[in-house]
């Protein structure tokens, strides 16, 4: 059996994510995390991601490669982020990173 490959790599895109022409996070330094088997997803680092703007969800998940996810809910996007913060051993890269999902809130990359 293959083992599951999931590598990080640090890039100098310029990430913009946004629900209903508000601006939620940006960044010019995320984390795109490549996963065997589903699309690249960009992890961004919590200074730029507006907390102030997202309250905290009930719903969690749970990922055998990377851990126990939290969500994060925006104004009218429901679970609109998630992260870990504590990630399963191997996975400190992760840490402290917001992911956006894709779907819930709008992701501009250039």
């Amino acid at each position: 059996m293959t083992p599951h490959r999931i590598t990080t790599r640090r890039t100098d895109e310029h990430v913009v994510v946004s629900h209903d022409g508000v601006v939620l996070a940006e960044t010019r330094k995320p984390l795109v995390l490549s996963e065997q088997g589903l699309p690249d997803r960009y992890y961004l680092p919590p200074e730029d991601v507006r907390t102030d703007l997202l309250e905290p969800s009930t719903t969690t998940s749970h990922c055998p490669f990377k851990g126990d996810a939290s969500y994060l809910s925006a104004p009218g996007a429901r679970d609109a982020f998630w992260f870990y913060e504590q990630p399963i051993e191997g996975r400190d890269d992760i840490t402290g990173f917001i992911a956006p999902w894709p779907g819930r809130v709008e992701i501009s990359v250039e």
